[in-house]
């Protein structure tokens, strides 16, 4: 383990002549993408290409008694109306649940309503049309009479015995429940010297991504084959539901993932208007295109965290915690989202709440349920935020209870770095973290006792500013242990193909995909790395069925990982067989050469032997001058999962810095901080990038971004105008140091740096907030998104 500073070069033995590992090197897409030359899905034009637009629903609740499409099927440029009744012979409705979930159940979904619709937002009818403007000009003429039904809205309600049950088969509203106790946990409550509890709210909000969701669905019936092209975080994934549910053989469909403008795991599910874009395909034999409009994306990306939870902590009066209890709710819409389900992220939240603790005594319990509002599923960092936030938010209420330094109080309680591998009281296996050690590089880096005297200085003056602390962990490099063992078909291995051209170059197949985050950049330096070639030399092929290896995606922080470490040993294997031919033409042992720098060399001297492309050139059009019992082989196929640790986990901690406006509730951030171990660190540009990405999405959930609905389900602020996201102005500087504490599972040590930032940045905020608002007897805010309106109740001035 090794403490860094920012931005470094981070070396270790990895490290081979002119090796990439460790270099912040520019993303091999850089030059297009800023260019506007980008390709998305919104781009792609094919011959006799027609467009779909949906008619929602404008009620959260509501039966589909009678559709009047005559009109529309007669306006100008409409080539087809489609309702749920007329999709159900070409596709299968889908069911989100996952068996290692025990007890979770959901009701069937169909790509388009077929007798009733159970959110504002949720598909009724479809109109195809030569271009989108008719497609939507034609939704105007049809008719729809609704009998509109009593909604649930308030989570809170799903389970009382008088509210209705959402989907009678299934026999209440209950999605997921999960009890778990560790320790003993009323031993825990006796042995505190205090007890305290408070009860953390988190707003409902959603990813708005640059690129709203888009899909071009091409069924070639000379061929009997579909062609997606898809903004996708999962290739493969979606290629076989597209092929189950429309009674395909995986084979029969092909998925291309272009340039995708972000996703932050919106574009990892299945959607209905998806599903039904290329049912329509198939039924029309012909192209067809769907983009979502900005209002669209409001109320059918899914959404997430809307959690409210209970908690208690217990703690003695030198700093020691003695119980971490729990008691979740959350309110996920009105099905679980398929493959992945909505269940997960309450189970994370159970899984994370104090795990880094030395505390033995936990108890939690998680209850998921059905509610008339826009589909919850996983979204950046699941469950991280809140898990993290409700954890450190009880950290700092013991500590000011007890009178002790935040700061201080997490020393004594958090794992010791020297105490791995541990499992902690909620089960979750760690391999090795690094709190001890981040936490003091923080220290150092914020040189946080002179923040405090400047801080009790600025308070003489009526200036009232807070210091917040959040240590966090992240899941990353997920095993089949994620998804896999609950029956989705959600890949937890990836691959990597290595192909040499005979000019001497190389391409490489991979099955994560390019999302904005920079895995093009970090697979060419892997392979540049691994294999022995200048990265201008390596062209990355990723997001195409048919022509990468069989893979997950990216989600969870895992290209760089799992994508990676396929890569690194494809590499391995390539440089392998070629430094065989290399051998055979010098008359030399393989094990005597070696390949740097698109160079075959001496391995003990250095000395060049052959360039690279030279060896290609004789391999692929002079064998005959090989021996004749020899046979070179120039493609290479490697893939790569975790066996040894169902995840890796990086780990951190951040602290905000803030000002608090006493008289107009206004928050204005002036500092942030992150200390992350994500192992091996490939690109620490990107990896800062990253950090900052995650903490400024932290940020949006904390203060700004909440999707408000009312009492009848009605979603109020479906635009961008009232949607509040961060901007840059508004942004604080963002320093990022590290610690390196590689995974063992893998030969390139890296875990996932994704989400770690989100996964720590609320709870930081909050504990600004209320640290900054302490002198002034203010209520604690535990209620996200902080609003001006809610500082100014928590000083009772509203």
């Amino acid at each position: 383990m090794k403490i860094v500073d920012d931005s470094p070069p981070i070396l270790t033995a990895l490290d081979r002549p002119n090796s990439y590992i460790g270099r912040a090197v520019p993303r091999p897409n850089i030059k297009r993408l800023t260019e506007g030359r980008a390709d998305y899905v919104s781009d792609t034009v094919l011959p006799r290409m027609v467009h779909a637009a949906f008619l929602r629903s404008p009620h959260a609740h509501a039966k589909i008694v009678r559709i009047d499409t005559a009109a529309a099927k007669k306006a100008p440029g409409v080539v087809a109306v489609m309702t749920g009744k007329d999709l159900e012979p070409v596709m299968t409705p889908w069911v989100g649940v996952l068996t290692h979930l025990k007890g979770i159940k959901s009701a069937p979904q169909y790509p388009i309503a077929p007798e009733r619709a159970c959110w504002q937002g949720e598909a009724v009818c479809a109109v195809v049309a030569k271009t989108r403007a008719q497609a939507e000009d034609a939704l105007e003429l049809i008719g729809v009479t609704f009998e509109e039904l009593e909604p649930l809205t308030d989570a809170t309600r799903a389970l009382d015995p008088e509210t209705p049950v959402m989907h009678p088969s299934l026999g209440d509203n209950l999605t997921f429940e999960r009890v778990h106790a560790a320790g003993d946990p009323d031993k825990g409550a006796k042995e505190a010297d205090e007890l305290i509890e408070t009860t953390f709210v988190f707003g409902r909000h959603t990813g708005v991504t640059n690129e709203p969701r888009a899909i071009v669905a091409d069924w070639q019936p000379g061929q009997q084959k579909m062609t997606v092209y898809l903004g996708t975080q999962a290739p493969h994934m979606m290629q076989h539901l597209f092929a189950k549910h429309l009674g395909l053989e995986d084979a029969q469909v092909r998925v291309v993932t272009k340039d995708v403008g972000g996703s932050f795991g919106i574009k990892v599910h299945t959607y209905a208007d998806e599903m039904a874009t290329v049912a329509i395909s198939k039924m029309l034999n012909r192209p067809v295109k769907f983009v979502a409009d900005r209002i669209e994306s409001f109320v059918t990306d899914i959404h997430a965290r809307d959690h409210i939870v209970k908690a208690k902590i217990g703690v003695k009066k030198d700093g020691t915690f003695t119980l971490f209890e729990i008691d979740d709710l959350t309110g996920i819409g009105p099905y679980s989202v398929y493959p992945r389900t909505s269940g997960i992220e309450a189970n994370q939240v159970v899984n994370l709440v104090g795990s880094w603790y030395t505390c033995p005594n936990y108890k939690a319990r998680a209850r998921v349920v059905f509610q008339n509002k826009n589909v919850m599923c996983q979204y950046r960092a699941v469950g991280h935020p809140i898990a993290t936030a409700v954890t450190e938010g009880l950290v700092d209420l013991a500590a000011m209870k007890i009178g002790m330094d935040p700061l201080e109080i997490r020393r004594r309680n958090l794992i010791p770095d020297d105490a791995y591998p541990t499992t902690a009281a909620s089960g979750l296996k760690f391999e090795l973290l690094s709190q001890h050690a981040a936490l003091a590089h923080l220290d150092s880096l914020m040189n946080y006792s002179a923040l405090r005297a400047e801080q009790a200085e600025l308070r003489k003056k009526g200036i009232y500013r807070g210091i917040g602390f959040a240590t966090f962990v992240e899941v990353t490099n997920p095993s089949a242990a994620f998804y896999g063992v609950g029956g989705a078909p959600i890949s937890a291995q990836d691959g990597a193909t290595m192909k040499l051209d005979a000019q001497g170059n190389v391409s490489v197949h991979t099955g994560v995909s390019e999302q904005g985050q920079g895995a093009e950049a970090v697979i060419a330096q892997v392979a540049a790395s691994s294999f022995g070639v200048p990265i201008e030399r390596v062209r990355v092929v990723m997001g195409d069925t048919e022509n990468t290896p069989y893979g997950g995606g990216t989600w969870a922080s895992r290209a760089a990982g799992i994508g990676g470490e396929a890569a690194w040993q494809a590499g391995k294997a390539l440089r392998e067989n070629v430094l065989k031919v290399a051998a055979a033409i010098l008359q030399a042992k393989p094990s005597d050469l070696d390949l740097t720098n698109a160079t075959v060399v001496d391995k003990a001297t250095g000395t060049e032997r052959m360039p690279l492309s030279e060896v290609a050139r004789i391999a692929y059009y002079r064998p005959d001058t090989l021996p004749p019992d020899f046979q070179s082989e120039l493609v290479v196929t490697r893939h790569y999962v975790p066996h040894k640790w169902p995840f890796s986990f990086t780990n951190g901690i951040q602290a905000s810095w803030l000002e608090v406006d006493p008289d107009t509730g206004f928050v204005k951030l002036l500092k942030h901080w992150c200390v992350e171990d994500c192992g091996t660190v490939i690109n620490p540009q990107l990896v800062d990038e990253q950090v900052r990405g995650g903490i400024v999405q932290g940020i949006g959930g904390a203060l700004f971004e909440h999707c408000i609905y009312d009492e009848r389900g009605q979603m109020l602020n479906a635009n961008m105008a009232d949607y509040l996201v961060p901007m840059a102005g508004e942004m604080p500087d963002i320093t990022v140091g590290h610690v390196v504490s590689p995974t063992a599972d893998s030969e390139l040590g890296a875990k996932g740096a994704g989400e770690a930032g989100t996964a720590g940045a609320p709870g930081a905020v909050m504990n600004a907030i209320n640290d900054a608002l302490r002198p002034l007897n203010a209520q604690m805010l535990t209620d996200m998104p902080f609003t001006p309106e809610k500082i100014l109740r928590a000083l009772g001035k509203v």
